[in-house]
């Protein structure tokens, strides 16, 4: 069976830097963040579904979701939040089993940033690969980046589970404390060992 790697982070660890970083050097990469967002654009069943449970309020008005209403939404209403999944994580499991299907490189890896929180995929990965940082970092990280306000990016963290969780579920850790390059050089090393773990798979 091939490997598969588990790739997870809290909001603004650097995770999807790393995902980028391995599927250059030749992994598959299949990231359930971006089957999300396809899944929720104008049209599309989870948009269409999401429409129906929550209302037409919480999509714009091509017809895909309203990631930014629904951001604050749910991460203020735990509530809202188990609804939301409950829509969405059975047909970004769907779309995961269909990839990994098509996958041919020498090793896949799984992007599922709830993938502490939720306990999914268990049965489908080999080892767990958490990318970490400081809560300091994390948080000037989003702040820069998505412009959010402190309110709801500490919510969005505290919706997450905490590093200490995370790092007891790796396998292997990258920490993103430097710069690009530093990232990149730890990624290389990370990669260079799962292409010798795939060949003994």
């Amino acid at each position: 069976m091939p490997l598969v790697i588990a790739l997870t982070g809290g909001i603004g660890s650097g995770k999807s830097t790393v995902a980028d970083i391995l599927a250059e050097l030749g992994a598959d990469v299949i990231d359930t963040d971006a089957i999300a967002h396809r899944l929720t654009a104008p049209g599309e069943a989870g948009a269409v579904e999401i429409g129906r449970q929550f209302g037409s309020e919480f999509l714009r008005a091509d017809g895909a979701l309203d990631r930014e209403r629904m951001r604050e939404h749910v991460f203020s209403d735990t509530t809202a939040r188990k609804k939301l999944e409950a829509i969405l994580h059975p047909m970004i499991r769907t779309a995961v089993d269909a990839a990994m299907e098509a996958a041919c490189g020498s090793y896949t890896v799984l992007v599922v940033p709830l993938l502490v929180e939720t306990g999914a995929y268990q049965g489908l990965v080999k080892r767990t690969l958490v990318v970490d940082c400081s809560e300091t970092a994390q948080m000037e990280r989003v702040r820069e980046r998505n412009r959010l306000p402190e309110e709801t990016i500490r919510n969005i963290m505290a919706s997450q589970a905490n590093r200490a969780a995370r790092l007891a579920r790796a396998d292997d850790v990258i920490v993103n404390d430097g710069d690009l390059a530093t990232l990149r050089n730890r990624t290389l090393e990370i990669h260079r060992h799962y292409l010798r773990l795939a060949e003994k798979a």
